[in-house]
């Protein structure tokens, strides 16, 4: 079943630590298992491995870079571009790091997901499978395959990417409308424990080889220096998702103005910027809440503190949604089904991509992504709504080019918030933004036109 839950991993808490329980019994003479990772490129607060290594002889990780991924589409671009691609190679490459401090080796391949995983669980003596659980249809597709090639294997599935576990909630009772969603959470949810710290494994269970992380040339991507521009200039990985973290709420107590600030538009401390490392799973956002609530106790609660949750919130549930609906996300008329007359102009729709309409702050924001792979949530609302409301361009293509372009792309987020600000979607009132005001109103000064749109001397 699409949605399903394997094995549920993880223990209904209130409490920010607890001990796991362990949900795999030996049955076998070894247990050897594998991490299969996918959006969940961490080490800490990861249920997956915490039971594997509770519960195995031997531990392997496992990444797949699948070059499909990488490839031309229709439109022109490919479907993941060198900035989002950077950011996951590096995070790829710190899981590797911090799995070898635990002495456990990383097998990183390029090619098709179930045919390397068939191969290294044949010649691994592989029986355990760990992996996140996914919905969407290319990776439920993967897990069919590969449970089907391998049937004597035991698969067992989490679910690490949520606030709020979907094991708590009743999923087709999902509501359409986001407050009756996070009013039910807040009242009746419990986030869930951290997983405690993983146990070291003895040196012997690494094995000779050593992968090596690909680059973007590997990939069929072109390298790029970051824009001095650039409101994002952090590195993929846990590490750096830590820093990030650290630095946003203790060292800066950035998070005490975060509701003021969170609709800016220049410099690196407007916004989190957290989505990017929650998006590839660099960082659990169970592990950022309970952060959060250790600010609250120790140094200052306000309603910025509590709008860093509502987001998360928010986060948990567009994914909710995509769960619910299934592939709906992905059709034109959203999950409301709804029928309008969408152009497909090629030369309209490039022109936004460009940065070359009729709007100058429009023009900006879309220089900004194609220069940086960033752009402000403030500005992907005002580009959204300008190319489905204004220049009836199919949304879809808007959404394809955000997930070529963008660090943090989610593909629930994305498309979550693509389908609401169409008109397809969880918005009730159907708004088109207005772009002059929304100019007027976060760019009064055309301090961050100027940056994007005039022309530089030196590049």
């Amino acid at each position: 079943m699409l949605f399903a839950i394997n094995h549920s991993i993880g223990e209904k808490s209130g409490k920010k630590t607890g001990k796991m329980s362990s949900i795999v019994v030996k049955d076998v003479e070894e247990n050897n298992s594998l991490i299969w990772y996918r959006n969940d490129l961490r080490v800490d607060n990861h249920s997956g491995l915490f039971n594997a290594i509770r519960n195995s002889d031997k531990i392997l990780g496992f990444y797949c870079f699948n070059p499909k991924m990488f490839e031309l589409n229709e439109l022109n671009f490919h479907k993941t571009d060198s900035y989002r691609a950077k950011f996951l190679i590096e995070s790829v490459e710190n899981l590797k790091t911090e799995l070898k401090k635990n002495n456990i080796s990383l097998i990183i391949k390029i090619g098709d997901p179930v045919e390397e995983l068939t191969n290294i669980i044949s010649n691994k003596n592989i029986n355990h499978v760990y992996f996140q659980n996914e919905w969407t249809e290319e990776e439920v597709q993967e897990e069919k395959s590969l449970k089907n090639k391998c049937d004597r294997v035991k698969f067992h599935s989490f679910y690490g990417q949520f606030l709020y576990d979907p094991e708590d909630l009743e999923i087709q009772n999902i509501s359409n409308v986001f407050t009756n969603f996070r009013k039910h959470c807040e009242k009746k949810i419990e986030v869930r424990n951290l997983t405690d710290s993983v146990t070291k494994l003895n040196p012997k269970n690494l094995i000779l080889e050593d992968y090596n992380v690909p680059t973007l040339a590997d990939l069929g991507l072109n390298d790029f220096d970051v824009d001095s521009r650039s409101a994002f200039k952090f590195k993929g990985g846990s590490d750096s998702a830590k820093e990030r973290v650290d630095y946003y709420l203790w060292k800066s107590n950035k998070i005490s103005y975060y509701k003021k600030t969170r609709n800016g538009l220049i410099g690196l401390d407007y916004s989190s910027k957290f989505s990017a490392w929650l998006s590839n799973g660099s960082i659990s956002p169970i592990e950022i809440f309970w952060q959060i609530k250790d600010y609250e106790k120790n140094i200052l609660k306000n309603q910025s503190t509590y709008w860093l949750i509502f987001e998360l919130i928010w986060r948990d549930y567009f994914k909710y949604i995509s769960m619910k609906y299934g592939n709906k996300i992905f059709k034109i008329g959203g999950i409301l089904e709804k029928d309008y007359h969408w152009s497909r102009d090629k030369e309209i729709f490039n022109k936004w991509i460009n940065g070359l309409t009729d709007e100058p702050f429009v023009n900006a924001n879309m220089v900004e992504l194609s220069s940086t792979g960033w752009m402000s949530n403030r500005g992907r609302q005002n580009v959204a709504s300008y190319l489905s409301k204004e220049l009836k361009i199919d949304w879809r293509w808007g959404a394809r080019y955000f997930e070529s372009m963008l660090i943090d792309y989610d593909v629930h987020s994305n498309y979550g918030n693509w389908m609401y600000v169409s008109g397809v979607g969880n918005d009730p009132r159907d708004r088109k933004f207005n772009i002059k005001f929304q100019a007027e109103r976060y760019d009064p000064l055309n301090k961050y036109q100027n940056i994007w749109l005039q022309k530089r001397l030196f590049i």
